[in-house]
């Protein structure tokens, strides 16, 4: 198909002979389509070539916004046709699919499209990278080796599903077989999640509605809406998946699930079941284990930050604590650390609940408090290992406190976290908790406050005048400051793609140990610290404004300022 359609251009006149070949030895070697090797080529602009093409093959030209594509996607259920032929149905109106394609030569996915519908099928041409944009805007931008052999399951054959009776739970087991509409349809939502970097998936159970969210980049997104009376049968099976008592329905649970994506890479999944008026809610936390992952430079912190981390990290004793409420990217945070220092001649032991990410060369312990072996007692016995470097996933008690400023005294380093909202507020924390100032000022070496906030898309973000609002803040008029598109893009969520962090940095230095030993008051040691260099988390949010990195909008939900 490739070389067809490098023939026909090369016909035309719009390629010349050596070009073909050129061309056709990059596809072969690289596995490129000809779109993608006509467009890295820099030979043409994309919208050139689909002008072009759609004068050879009298095709018309469309743009995608246009269609309400994503809804009939998922009534159709063909992403695997979708994908592997970068064709995109856009509509269906009588016996015709309408679908866009970026090669015309490609005749296999028009029969295959014809085959899997039963439809007549009309092609368009649509630019390559706008196509691509689209369907990964759909399936994500993930590339997941999906060996399973499971069929997707589409809105129709769910629909035709019936709930099951309260004499089926008994047997509730035939729900375990991989072929079952359920456990495909459950596979294709946790594959799906995976795919758009989702952290948790809501399956949420009301009187005449059942949906199903994804949070991805920190909010939810609607993703889902299957029948409601499938409720408890979808519920039924995650819970065999992660081997919860599939009878009990009045108590909440906790279980996991392994999902193995390739034969390299497995996600676990924590699940949570919660009781409510109309059936049972799950969530379910993807753990995204992979130490790949885990570089400090995609943090989002400046030079003078980056530098302040990394100085603390490589002392030879003290404390660092992250503070921040829950889903603040605490834990990214300290496993970054941990990866850098995670070294041969370095003994590391973590106390976490859970342990989320799996780092090979670090002994990790998962705590289990309903027996009686929580952060202190785990810290306890890590110091009779002989550690150099101590982490504990969170100090929530003073014993825990009291032992974790000990081994930071006593020649270790130890890394914890706090929810407190600022780093002034995790002194005042931990005095409340009973622990000396004279002790806080010999064992603090970092404390790092932070959140996390969207970033805007670079494809779409549009300027925004400059107003009251940011001339408040110190916004002056050269400042180009960005707001995000509201209708968003093929390469976006309304707007924003991906997350970066926002921190407040207090280190402490002789200066500001010695005013926490004298007494000073937490207003006092703020003022020094900032007078020191400190970025408040504000200074550090108006920074990522400037650089057009997030909008004030999102500042603004994140910061509450």
């Amino acid at each position: 198909m490739q070389t067809n359609l490098l023939t026909i251009l090369r016909q035309a006149g719009i390629i010349t002979l050596a070009q073909e070949e050129s061309l056709t030895q990059q596809t072969m070697a690289s596995g490129l389509s000809v779109s993608e090797a006509l467009i890295t080529s820099d030979l043409f602009q994309a919208d050139e070539i689909t002008e072009q093409l759609s004068l050879i093959f009298g095709l018309s030209r469309t743009t995608l916004h246009q269609y309400e594509y994503a809804a009939l996607c998922q009534q159709l259920g063909l992403r695997e046709l979708i994908t592997r032929h970068n064709a995109l149905p856009l509509r269906q109106s009588n016996n015709t699919l309408m679908l866009a394609v970026s090669d015309p030569t490609n005749f296999q996915a028009e029969d295959d499209f014809r085959f899997a519908t039963g439809l007549q099928v009309e092609l368009v041409l649509a630019d390559f990278r706008e196509l691509t944009s689209a369907i990964r805007r759909l399936y994500g931008r993930a590339i997941i080796e999906d060996k399973s052999g499971l069929k997707e399951i589409n809105q129709e054959e769910l629909a035709h599903l019936v709930d099951i009776s309260q004499e089926e739970v008994e047997h509730i087991e035939d729900l375990s077989q991989d072929n079952s509409p359920v456990s495909r349809y459950i596979h294709q939502i946790l594959l799906d999640a995976v795919r758009k970097s989702a952290s948790d998936i809501h399956f949420e159970p009301y009187e005449n509605l059942y949906r199903v969210r994804l949070r991805c980049d920190g909010i939810l997104v609607e993703s889902q809406q299957p029948p409601s009376h499938l409720s408890r049968r979808l519920s039924a099976r995650i819970k065999i998946l992660s081997r919860l008592d599939i009878s009990e329905r009045r108590l909440p649970q906790d279980g996991r699930i392994k999902l193995k994506l390739n034969q390299e890479t497995a996600i676990d999944i924590r699940v949570s079941t919660l009781p409510t008026l109309f059936g049972e809610k799950l969530v379910l936390r993807l753990l995204h284990s992979n130490a790949s992952d885990l570089n400090i430079d995609k943090l989002g912190y400046n030079e003078h930050q980056k530098q302040l981390y990394l100085n603390a990290l490589q002392r030879p004793q003290g404390m660092i604590l992250m503070t921040g409420p829950t889903g603040s990217g605490k834990t990214v945070s300290l496993y970054t650390g941990l990866n850098i220092l995670n070294k041969p001649e370095i003994n590391i032991a973590t106390a976490e609940d859970p342990v989320e990410i799996n780092l090979p060369g670090i002994n990790q312990v998962q705590v289990q408090p309903q027996i009686g072996f929580g952060f202190s007692e785990a810290l306890r016995a890590f110091l009779r290992q002989d550690p150099d470097i101590i982490m504990l996933g969170e100090i929530r008690d003073l014993d825990t406190a009291e032992n974790a400023i000990k081994a930071s005294q006593t020649g270790h380093l130890v890394l914890s976290t706090l929810h407190t909202n600022s780093t002034a507020e995790t002194i005042i924390r931990l005095s409340n908790m009973g622990i000396e100032r004279f002790n806080l000022a010999g064992s603090l070496s970092l404390i790092i406050a932070q959140r996390l906030a969207r970033k805007l898309c670079s494809h779409c973000k549009i300027p925004q005048p400059l107003d009251a609002q940011l001339q408040h803040i110190g916004i002056v008029a050269t400042d180009l400051i960005y707001q995000a598109n509201p209708d968003g893009c093929n390469e976006c969520t309304l707007g924003y793609s991906g997350r970066t962090g926002i921190y407040e940095m207090m280190h402490f230095d002789e200066s500001l140990s010695e005013a926490l030993m004298t007494g000073a008051s937490i207003h006092e040691i703020e003022k020094l610290a900032i007078a020191n260099g400190m970025q408040t988390l504000q200074m550090s949010g108006i920074e990522k404004l400037r650089q057009g990195v997030t909008s004030l909008s999102e500042l603004k939900r994140v910061l509450h300022f």
